[in-house]
């Protein structure tokens, strides 16, 4: 999840003009529109873009009625993910968000937006801490510090309104880059059901998978530092060549 960070003045950039469009609406028969988003959110970040938001919101409120919102993102700029979180929650109508192959990082906020949140079996969610790009002394790192502590607060916000679990909770499975099935996701809140679902039920937990990079990581350099190595089993070779000698006419 891409952070903006101004840490030095640098020259005024014109005034943007051309919209970078990564989404795309179709309108459906039924009188609902689809909103696809794929690939990454946002190639330039929106912090001093006031074009593009523009744009988003303009064609979000070119109809009416419920919008499906599909996702198959890696993630992108946590500024663009926030205002079309925001976008979609003040939307009149129902949000179904419907993630067919990964929502991941910024795309995971979004996903938050949903009135109701749908994933295919083989969908995957990532969520993890912020991250920036800062160039400065100690008193300028200290400020991405403080400016990456309170980005996550507020992404914690969202994952909190829909999970219902802890601050605590959220704040530890950020930390540690957790990756979530379809069946994890459901049952920690962050997603409602999947999609395709069969008619014997809804997601099991038995099927349920979290990947956590910072537990298999830590797991590996425990079992590396217990191992200790064993002593080969049989006789050495210098004692049978002792033994050979001794046989030798």
């Amino acid at each position: 999840m891409r952070v903006l960070l101004q840490t030095q003045q640098i020259p005024i950039r014109r005034k943007k003009t051309q919209v970078n469009k990564f989404w795309n609406f179709t309108e459906n028969d039924d009188g609902s529109r689809t909103l696809y988003l794929c690939g990454s959110i946002a190639d330039e970040s929106w912090f001093d873009d006031d074009v593009t938001p523009k744009a988003f919101k303009s064609d979000l409120n070119a109809g009416q009625g419920d919008i499906v919102v599909w996702i198959n993102s890696p993630g992108g700029d946590c500024v663009a993910a926030a205002q079309i979180y925001n976008m979609l929650m003040d939307y009149k109508g129902n949000v179904t968000i419907k993630i067919d192959g990964i929502a991941a990082s910024a795309a995971s906020v979004i996903a938050m937006a949903g009135t109701k949140v749908l994933m295919s079996p083989t969908a995957l969610m990532m969520i993890h801490n912020p991250l920036t790009i800062a160039i400065g002394d100690s008193e300028e790192m200290q400020k991405a510090i403080d400016m990456l502590t309170e980005v996550k607060e507020s992404i914690i916000n969202a994952y909190e309104i829909k999970t219902g679990l802890s601050r605590a909770k959220l704040s530890h499975l950020m930390d540690a880059e957790t990756w979530m099935n379809a069946n994890k996701a459901i049952e920690l809140g962050f997603a409602d059901d999947l999609l395709f679902k069969s008619e014997e039920g809804s997601a099991s937990a038995e099927n349920s998978f979290t990947f956590s990079r910072r537990a298999v990581t830590n797991s590996l350099l425990s079992k590396v530092k217990g191992h200790k190595p064993e002593k080969a089993a049989g006789t050495p070779v210098s004692d049978l060549e002792k033994r050979l000698n001794l046989i030798k006419p």
